[in-house]
């Protein structure tokens, strides 16, 4: 199955209500080791793209302002719910995040938690986004991959169309969606489900200037 808007607006819909309880605890030594490497200071801002039901703005730092984009209104309303956070500047944004809905050049940080394999463009959302970093900036990816190398067995093409259908590709290469991105790896570590989840630390290659 192709993944559309129009689906994961349906499918988180349905998610919204049951995603923390369900796997929000699954995925959260993978969300906090990517805030870790991502290592935000008080003052800095960062934009998290797909926030979801806000479970990154939970290990946000004290003195960070923050703005977080996601495309379904359900998922944002979970994370609404999570506001205000003592010591953080927090604003959420409905849109899709296949483009760039914030300036450019604006943010310290980028935050990329489980999003390029639930959007349709997960290259774009890569592309865009990262246009969003100041000069010198930093991003992180905690997602599932396939290895940059190798086949794409029947047998994952088979399972992916039943994961798809629960909002989520599992047959997206990091490589393929980061062709031609001008940004370099600083750091790939294997995550959850034995490396199936990454952790991958980006440095921008914009030259900063004095």
């Amino acid at each position: 199955m192709k993944m559309t808007n129009r689906w994961n607006q349906f499918i988180y819909r349905l998610w919204a209500p049951i995603y923390d309880a369900s796997v929000g605890r699954f995925f959260l030594l993978g969300r906090k080791r990517a805030m870790d490497l991502l290592k935000l200071q008080p003052g800095e801002r960062v934009l998290l793209v797909g926030v979801g039901t806000g479970a990154d703005l939970l290990l946000l730092p004290a003195g960070v302002t923050a703005t977080g984009i996601d495309l379904s209104a359900d998922m944002l309303a979970k994370a609404r719910q999570k506001l205000p956070l003592p010591g953080r500047d927090v604003t959420l944004i409905q849109g899709d995040a296949q483009q760039l809905l914030v300036d450019e050049a604006s943010f310290d940080a980028v935050v990329f938690n489980l999003i390029l394999s639930v959007i349709p463009d997960g290259a774009a959302s890569l592309r865009e986004n990262l246009r969003a970093l100041k000069p010198g900036g930093r991003a992180v990816v905690f997602d599932k991959f396939l290895p940059d190398v190798g086949r794409l067995s029947l047998g994952r093409r088979l399972m992916n169309l039943g994961s798809t259908l629960f909002g989520t590709d599992i047959t997206r290469r990091f490589g393929d969606l980061a062709q031609g991105v001008d940004i370099r790896v600083i750091c790939d570590e294997p995550s959850l489900l034995r490396g199936m989840y990454r952790v991958i630390l980006l440095g921008d290659n914009k030259e900063t200037t004095a």
